[in-house]
């Protein structure tokens, strides 16, 4: 069988790997650099750039402490340089992996046809095809919205600004406002609703107060124009470096004419990852649902099954989520899921990335929210170095029907800054 994936970030790929090592002859079409914005413009570049913001702060910090005696200057040039040479790196080892499974790669923008695909005057034929062309930013209606930029400028950038005024009240517009507030910017983040609106109360105003400190905070505000010096709401007028942090668009005008298209622009699939087309599957943010690297990753490899003849289903239960700060946000399960049942809350404890910040009490926080008598867990969020691991196990562990009880005589690694498992072995031992 033939199988044409249009695509190379996370979704692609994995859909790739996954039909190559089913035995089937694939073809991965990307037109751009394999992996995606995730790779290039997403999640690896607010990893670079928030390991310079924690070093920074950290420096600060020892220097507050009388450790050290002053705190380095940073060439942001070279921080973005940095950036791009190392997620080339990571291109070529994403490349390597993708062809070692059997899958061939075809640099080039792809044309969409019945049962074929044409890359400049090659045609290439397919029995199946798996449409995993990603998504680009919003961009929204405000006048002078040409003078803003978006993440995909954040790498070229040379210099740190010196005003930043976000738009946008997601995980994109508080990742970029942290960064740049830690560096030195004075950052203002500009939202139309809520900032934060899916976020558990206790752990957005914890995340205002100790990791946004120095970011202003503007809700429900209407912005009237962009212009080439800043941002005019109907409050004020603003200086500044605009980034647009608005949401994203999936990129499914490939797909026009011969699939079915919603009014968000995203490709429509059930569970298998099947279109409107039976010949047809789509995967990650083409498909509009939660912009995810694991989600799309799982989501690639579940079409690529149903593709190949092997019925598989997504399951968007129990997925772990985070927000890149000093410390790693994260969190399971909905906000009004952790009001419900038995609440608890503790301090971050002490360890490996928080040692340092136990004396003016900015460790991190954990809340557990769990079912007593059934010793059912209801949801969870973390504030910890090491949260985003542990909280990718605890969905496992969840999904896998895991209760309070089974955490008895769960043994961690000392030291360690997570505090999930105490508050779960206390609920289990004590309701």
């Amino acid at each position: 069988m033939e199988i044409v994936v249009i695509g190379g970030g996370p979704a692609g790929r994995s859909a790739a790997m996954e039909a190559a090592a089913l035995g089937e002859e694939v073809k991965l079409i990307e037109k751009d650099k394999v992996g995606g914005k995730c790779l290039h413009q997403g999640c690896m570049v607010v990893c670079g750039l928030n390991d310079i913001a924690k070093f920074h702060l950290d420096s600060q910090n020892f220097q507050d402490l009388g450790i050290t005696d002053q705190v380095p200057q940073i060439d942001f040039s070279k921080v973005t340089q940095g950036v791009r040479e190392t997620t080339t790196k990571i291109k070529k080892v994403l490349e390597y992996e993708t062809k070692s499974t059997g899958a061939e790669i075809i640099k080039g923008e792809a044309n969409i046809h019945e049962k074929s695909v044409k890359v400049g005057e090659e045609e290439i034929s397919y029995d199946k095809l798996i449409i995993s062309t990603g998504s680009r930013a919003n961009i929204p209606p405000i006048k002078g919205v040409e003078h803003g930029i978006t993440y995909a400028e954040i790498p070229y950038l040379e210099k740190i600004p010196e005003n930043l005024l976000v738009i946008g009240s997601g995980v994109i517009a508080t990742e970029f406002a942290n960064i740049f507030s830690s560096l030195g910017s004075k950052v203002k983040v500009f939202c139309r609703n809520q900032f934060l609106p899916k976020l558990d109360p206790d752990i957005k105003s914890y995340i205002l107060k100790n990791l946004l400190k120095n970011v202003e905070i503007e809700e429900k505000s209407s912005m009237e124009e962009i212009t080439t010096k800043g941002l005019r709401t109907t409050e004020d007028t603003w200086e500044g470096e605009v980034l647009l942090a608005t949401g994203l668009t999936p990129n499914s005008e490939i797909a026009e004419g011969m699939v079915e298209i919603g009014d968000r622009n995203q490709i429509i699939v059930n569970s298998e990852m099947k279109t409107s087309n039976p010949n047809i599957y789509a995967a990650g943010d083409v498909i509009g649902g939660v912009s995810n690297t694991p989600i799309s990753r799982m989501e690639g490899v579940i079409a690529a099954r149903n593709a190949c003849g092997f019925s598989s289903t997504m399951d968007y239960s129990w997925i772990p989520y985070s927000i890149s700060l000093y410390y790693d946000v994260s969190f399971l399960g909905q906000p009004q899921d952790m009001e419900a049942g038995t609440v608890g809350t503790i301090p971050g404890s002490a360890g490996p990335g928080s040692f340092w910040r136990t004396l003016d009490g900015r460790t991190g926080l954990t809340k557990v929210a769990v079912d007593v008598e059934k010793g059912k867990i209801k949801g969870i969020a973390s504030i910890s170095p090491s949260s985003r691991t542990n909280m990718s196990y605890m969905a496992k562990m969840i999904r896998d029907g895991y209760k309070t009880h089974d955490f008895d005589d769960f043994m961690e690694v000392h030291p360690s800054t997570d505090a999930v498992y105490k508050m779960l072995r206390f609920f289990g031992k004590y309701g």
